[in-house]
């Protein structure tokens, strides 16, 4: 109600209008993810049909999705091994990336040991005249190398904003931010899968990227259409009560998860939890960073002309033009559905290398 009515005294069409244009976001970019997905939601029917397999239950619950397919022993991972390992896996990206990546290191951009007092989790934070710094739990675990290339990925780019860019431009948008994590993250998993011998551990790894796609792709493109639903509803004068929200969110689950899935009624109010709901239309932009950086990590990791120039020019932008502009001239297209046709074109890949697998 909020929303629409603020969108509604600023003379916007619309509550998406209202939270789009400001960036200056097609209103297609939002309505063409969802309709991406939706034609390709017989990825993630396959992907819980595959993991019901696996788990080998007679029933699939939304809660077994979290349950590990794949055991792994916990191997402890010094920090100066996952400097290593994340040095090695993004290696594509080249000599200058990874000469800022080490002097980061070295320079003190890292405070990484769980300490009294400390805020949990992991961010980047830092001014336009200090350096970029990472805040870390490290936990020697193989999810904390994962960890710190994600946040590192957030501070070369703020390394490179600030460098390039007037104070004035120098901050990014949300809509680009996960952008530069997510690329490091990718091409760090893609490193890890290649070289891993191991069949338990390339299995486990495999899963891992799986989950994160369907959890920041499929799982929050789900959301957004739910959040529509929400917003249009009110638009068009039909009220909505707890309800409508629970049939609604009921019915996302069922189409998303497909045959396999047995929906359980518990699931129907968990709309209710999720505080996102509250900012409006913030979510679809983890499915738009994820889908900008695989086509990035793709471009890269092919070998395409310029891919990392390109790249490294997205980085050095900062805020100086609109963010489906800055995508634009290093060559993703947000307004087009290829890339979010090719982080689905690398899930089936890798449900493919799964199945070979097991």
């Amino acid at each position: 109600k909020v929303f629409n009515f603020g969108a509604k005294v600023r003379h916007y069409n619309s509550a998406l209008e209202a939270s789009l244009k400001p960036n200056d976001i097609p209103l297609e970019v939002y309505t063409n993810a969802i309709a991406t997905i939706d034609k390709n939601l017989s990825s993630l029917h396959r992907y819980v049909a595959l993991k019901k397999r696996l788990l080998g239950v007679d029933e699939m619950h939304m809660y077994d999705l979290y349950v590990p397919v794949i055991e792994v022993p916990k191997e402890r991972v010094e920090f100066d091994k996952a400097v290593e390992m994340a040095v090695e896996g993004l290696q594509p990206l080249g000599k200058e990336y990874l000469d800022i990546f080490q002097g980061g290191i070295n320079d003190g951009w890292i405070d990484k040991y769980i300490n009294k007092g400390k805020r949990g989790g992991a961010y980047s934070w830092g001014g336009y005249d200090t350096k970029p710094y990472v805040l870390l739990n490290y936990n020697y675990e193989l999810n904390d190398v994962s960890t710190l290339v994600h946040e590192m990925g957030h501070s070369i780019h703020s390394y490179y904003s600030r460098k390039e860019q007037s104070y004035y431009y120098a901050g990014y948008t949300l809509f680009c931010a996960e952008v530069a994590s997510t690329t490091n993250e990718a091409l760090l998993i893609h490193h890890l899968i290649n070289k891993e011998t191991d069949k338990k551990k390339k299995l486990y790894l495999i899963n891992q990227e799986l989950e994160q796609i369907r959890t920041t792709v499929f799982r929050q493109l789900m959301f957004a259409e739910f959040e529509l639903y929400t917003h249009e509803s009110f638009e068009k004068g039909i009220p909505l009560t707890a309800e409508d929200y629970n049939a609604k969110w009921h019915e996302l689950n069922v189409k998303y998860f497909g045959p396999d899935m047995v929906v359980d009624n518990d699931i129907d109010i968990e709309w209710a939890r999720i505080p996102h709901f509250y900012s409006d239309f913030y979510v679809y932009q983890y499915a738009t960073g994820y889908a900008a950086a695989s086509a990035f990590a793709k471009s890269i990791l092919n070998n395409e002309p310029n891919a990392v120039e390109k790249y490294v020019g997205f980085l050095k932008s900062g805020g100086s033009d609109y963010p489906i502009e800055i995508l634009k001239k290093a060559g993703v297209d947000m307004t087009t559905s290829k890339p979010l046709e090719a982080t689905i074109d690398r899930f089936n890949e890798l449900l493919d290398m799964l199945e070979k697998e097991i």
